[in-house]
């Protein structure tokens, strides 16, 4: 599903969020992220050791409820999540993935790249991309 109109508006403005991953025993983990638009989706940036991560590489379905910062206004994207990782990506797309998803996020470059990137590789992060099949919540009429 495309993010068009007033969805896409609302995720460039809105970066607080919660994502939703499986256990293994079915039970949902949430998880409290910042969000950004990328690549067709909504991007959330991981670290490989994280149980998000983890739950995602096991089962790519997931729920992101991304809010307004008072609450009240609200998107939720239930879809599959496509992960950017070392295990399928070298460390130069995986950077400029976490560069991209940086700028969405915060609207502006981050001042010192070099130790952004050592930071990025050091944590072992990757992104998450929030693959939409179903959009809905009070942001969007």
């Amino acid at each position: 599903m495309e993010i068009d109109g007033g969805a896409a508006e609302f995720l460039a403005g809105n970066h607080k969020a919660v994502l939703s991953t499986f256990r293994g025993n079915g039970q949902a983990q949430l998880s409290v992220v910042m969000t950004g638009p990328f690549r067709g989706g909504v991007g959330v940036s991981v670290t490989e050791t994280r149980a998000k991560y983890k739950n995602l590489k096991r089962d790519s379905r997931c729920s992101l409820l991304v809010s307004k910062d008072d609450w009240w206004g609200f998107l939720v994207l239930e879809g599959t999540a496509e992960i950017i990782d070392a295990t399928n990506s070298s460390d130069e797309q995986r950077l400029a993935a976490l560069r991209e998803l940086y700028e969405a996020i915060s609207g502006e470059p981050h001042p010192d790249w070099a130790k952004y990137d050592a930071a990025m590789i050091e944590d072992r992060r990757a992104v998450v991309v929030v693959k939409p099949d179903r959009i809905y919540g009070t942001a969007i009429g």
